[in-house]
């Protein structure tokens, strides 16, 4: 199933089943986004993200940052991060998408995606770290890029193109019965910001 619509109800569950997924569309003006954008791309502190498989470590061209409301501790692909505390355009972006997704978060992942040739395979949030069948804010910035859900057991899929600005909430059963991913392309050349507003349990 694809889902490229120019505009979003965000009360429509875009997964047939096993979970919630929904698309706000774009939640800010142009101007506010593209602040957003060039002050992240600069402000934030970004790594390279690194992840250790079957004992070896790889490090990606894609570049991370982890922030929160307390020096959280998040350990994914076996590398344990900890929070840097909020800065003020992140916590102004905090407040947006609880207000309009009527959630609470206390922590944010983020991710620099260079050009379309780096995406992320297929996974699941459901470290530990985090709150079991917890919601997920994810605000994407820059250029647009398709994103991809598929279905653990019986590999259904759901697409759907995040915009500039733009908010797409993942709750309730979600992670447990749903991958995710962003694929990879060579069609696109501008950096993407992707923010993922999380509950790290304390």
């Amino acid at each position: 199933m694809n889902l490229f619509e120019s505009s979003f109800d965000g009360s429509i569950n875009l997964l047939p089943f096993d979970g919630t997924v929904n698309y706000y569309g774009v939640i800010l003006k142009s101007d506010d986004a593209d602040f957003y954008y060039t002050n992240l791309l600069h402000s934030i502190e970004w790594k390279n993200d690194e992840a250790i498989i079957f004992g070896k470590k790889y490090i990606t061209k894609r570049k991370v940052a982890w922030y929160g409301n307390m020096p959280y501790q998040y350990a994914y692909s076996n590398i344990t991060k900890k929070a840097l505390p909020w800065t003020k355009e992140l916590l102004e972006l905090k407040n947006i998408i609880e207000k309009e997704s009527g959630e609470q978060y206390n922590s944010c992942l983020l991710n620099l995606y260079h050009n379309g040739e780096e995406g992320m395979a297929w996974h699941s949030d459901a470290e530990k770290d985090l709150k079991k069948n917890g919601t997920i804010g994810s605000l994407s910035f820059g250029a647009e890029r398709k994103f991809s859900f598929k279905h653990k057991e019986n590999k259904e899929t759901v697409s759907v193109l995040l915009e500039h600005g733009s908010l797409l909430v993942m709750k309730d059963q979600t992670q447990s019965f749903w991958l995710h991913r962003l694929p990879p392309t060579k069609k696109i050349f501008q950096p993407r910001i992707n923010l993922t507003f999380r509950t790290i349990v304390e």
